[in-house]
């Protein structure tokens, strides 16, 4: 389930959300800060996230430019994608599969943080691009 607060530091924006959300499947946090005007998110929306390094289905790396006539990529399946770079990583010691650490990612300004298990942020690194892909889910 995700939890929205327009809240962004003492400010109001009128097109971006910070989302506070909790993974079903795994256990991590994740504040994500989200152009509503573009996609709108309510309380209790739930969804699909992927995190790639390259949107190509193959796993091929890619510039990091945009081309529209790309096809058959991974984004051909999410309704919101954004492009960013891991700027942080904090927590316990990295060695330890049993440390939580935390993910920070700016996607021009739209910040996220993803919290959890070191071993579910496997090969994330300082400096590192990666595409953030959502969809929402029915239930």
């Amino acid at each position: 389930s995700s939890g929205i607060n327009a809240e962004y530091g003492g400010k109001q924006f009128d097109r971006v959300s910070r989302l506070f959300c909790e993974s079903e499947s795994f256990k991590m946090d994740l504040i994500l800060d989200v152009n509503t005007m573009i996609y709108p998110v309510i309380l209790r929306d739930k969804f699909r996230l992927l995190l790639a390094t390259t949107l190509q289905e193959d796993g091929a790396p890619d510039d990091g430019s945009y081309t529209a006539s790309l096809e058959g990529t991974r984004a051909d399946t999410f309704e919101y994608v954004m492009y960013g770079r891991i700027y942080r990583i904090e927590g316990d010691d990295f060695a330890d599969s049993n440390a939580i650490l935390s993910a920070y990612i700016s996607y021009g300004g739209l910040l996220m943080r993803l919290k959890g298990a070191a071993n579910n942020l496997h090969g994330m690194e300082v400096g590192q691009t990666v595409y953030l892909l959502m969809k929402k889910l029915a239930f």
